[in-house]
């Protein structure tokens, strides 16, 4: 439409056309009659038309137009008639003669038009001069408004910037502790960092980084952003109405402080879940160790006596040096973990309890079957001396490769055989050399859960005569000047550099014989003073 410059008449009246008058009308510079009447358009009158200068009619007549009229249409001196009736245009018409002298039909049934034209209200001059001065004010609030509230979000978004870098530059020497390997500072200055880390790290506890499971939860392994690698044990979901006794995890935070106890970091109590943060074993479970071909030839026989020296360090450093004291319970293979120098720490407190300082027992079951004291089915009575029994049960098994139980029901039956212990260690390894002969021996006499059925033969016996190594020639059952003192196997056993005077060491023969006993058969208590 806009390219027909030479068009002089254009009638599209009644076809119900809707939308806004094109602004292109305007390029029709030789129009001079246009009827756009009985259409749908509305929007506003477009100014384009004040470029058409030669236009002498227009007909704008029942559509539906709002706004007001353009000034631009005053500018049209050729205009000669017009009808712009049945529409919704308000404001004052423009002063040339055409709308000036239009008859009222033309000009009715609009929303407000005002002038000087018959039938229509005159204009005031001080209510448009008011309605201006209003329509500025309001402009000028608005404009206030808006500059006042982009101030005040970019002064917030400062601030929030300046706090954090704030916040940032305060925890950046805790980052740089945590980063040392010290990760208590995580838990001491934001558990809300730590505990979305350590669903970050797992994946909200995906079976990925599952490492192992037990009958109160499982455990998941979970490197944190600050590079530190640690173990999360998340527990199972308790029935309603039972919750966990969060002061034994803070008691065993403190009695994670021991060279063979796993250190626990912290925990978190939530009402979805509840799980602890361990120190991660990187070599795991002595079970597996045990129980595989390569692991129980690299866990030689000085390991596998540094193992036993260091659950008995641990369970001593609980049951006396704690206050109160602190029974494990769940002593089992499956709870000592080995790290990466195969140096024993007793993990997993989740069954353990504090003994009350008036009180020395409880009255409920716990622990894996196979290590759980005799008299603990029949007394319910749980003291340290459990944990006792538990220790022998588990060196026995450290030093045969397997679990004694079998070995503990031929003792018990009237119609037992005779037993060398060279025969009952673990037949994966090769004998023990003369020098750790003493010690093997020594964890052997003062482990074994039933000590009563462990005698010296009447026969001596050499101990690697396989190999040429020898012990002393014989060491017969009454000779106790030839055994080692409680006082002197404590000190072997709970000396941490294994640094024993000459002058205290004692040599033993492996030719031990294992044999029923006249007492009547029952777990006798020990101690772990000796061990």
């Amino acid at each position: 439409m806009g390219s027909s410059s030479k068009l002089c008449y254009l009638n599209l009246s009644k076809n119900s056309f809707c939308g806004s008058i094109p602004f292109r009308i305007g390029n029709l510079i030789a129009l001079q009659k246009l009827d756009l009447s009985q259409n749908s358009l509305n929007k506003e009158i477009s100014s384009q038309f004040g470029n058409l200068k030669i236009l002498e009619s227009l007909n704008l007549f029942h559509n539906m137009l709002s706004g007001s009229i353009p000034s631009s249409l005053q500018e049209i001196s050729s205009l000669m008639s017009i009808d712009i009736s049945y529409n919704n245009l308000e404001g004052a018409i423009p002063k040339n003669k055409a709308f000036q002298e239009a008859p009222f039909e033309a000009l009715s049934h609009n929303k407000g038009l005002r002038g000087n034209a018959s039938g229509l209200q005159p204009c005031n001059t001080t209510s448009i001069v008011k309605g201006h001065v209003n329509k500025v004010h309001k402009v000028v609030i608005i404009s206030i408004l808006c500059i006042s509230g982009i101030l005040f979000l970019l002064f917030a978004c400062i601030g929030i910037l300046f706090f954090q870098r704030q916040r940032a530059t305060n925890l950046e020497p805790k980052l740089q502790e945590t980063n040392k390997g010290d990760l208590f500072s995580i838990w001491n200055y934001d558990g809300r960092i730590v505990y979305d880390d350590i669903v970050q790290a797992t994946e909200s506890f995906n079976e990925n980084y599952l490492i192992g499971t037990g009958a109160s939860g499982c455990v998941y392994k979970a490197k944190l952003l600050s590079g530190e690698t640690v173990a999360v044990k998340k527990f199972h979901p308790l029935e309603e109405g039972i919750m966990y006794d969060i002061k034994s995890f803070n008691s065993e935070i403190k009695a994670s402080r021991h060279r063979n106890i796993v250190k626990l970091y912290g925990f978190c109590s939530h009402e979805r879940c509840m799980f602890l943060v361990y120190e991660y074993a990187e070599r795991g479970k002595l079970a597996r160790i045990l129980s595989s071909e390569e692991g129980a030839l690299e866990l030689d026989w000085p390991r596998r006596v540094n193992v036993i020296k260091g659950v008995a360090r641990a369970l001593s450093y609980m049951h006396h040096d704690c206050s109160p004291p602190i029974v494990h319970r769940d002593v089992s293979p499956n709870n000592i973990l080995l790290d990466s120098e195969l140096e024993a720490c007793i993990s997993d407190f989740g069954t353990s309890k504090l003994l009350e300082l008036n009180s020395s027992n409880w009255s409920s079951l716990a622990g894996t079957y196979g290590y759980v004291a005799p008299e603990l089915a029949y007394t319910m009575e749980v003291t340290d001396k459990c944990d006792v029994y538990s220790f022998g049960v588990l060196a026995f098994e450290v030093l045969m490769g397997k679990h004694p139980g079998d070995l503990i029901l031929t003792l018990h039956s009237s119609t037992a055989q005779n037993i060398m212990l060279k025969d009952a260690l673990d037949q994966r390894l090769s004998p023990p050399s003369a020098q750790t002969t003493n010690e093997v021996i020594l964890r052997s006499e003062k482990s074994f859960p039933h000590p009563e059925f462990l005698r010296l033969t009447d026969d001596s016996a050499p101990i690697l005569s396989a190999t040429g190594d020898e012990v002393p020639k014989e060491v017969r059952r009454g000779e106790k000047e030839d055994l080692p003192s409680e006082k002197e196997a404590g000190a072997l056993a709970l000396s941490r550099d294994g640094d024993v005077p000459d002058s205290k060491r004692r040599s033993f023969p492996l030719s031990k014989d294992i044999r029923t006993s006249q007492q009547p058969p029952g777990p006798k208590p020990i101690g772990l003073a000796g061990i």
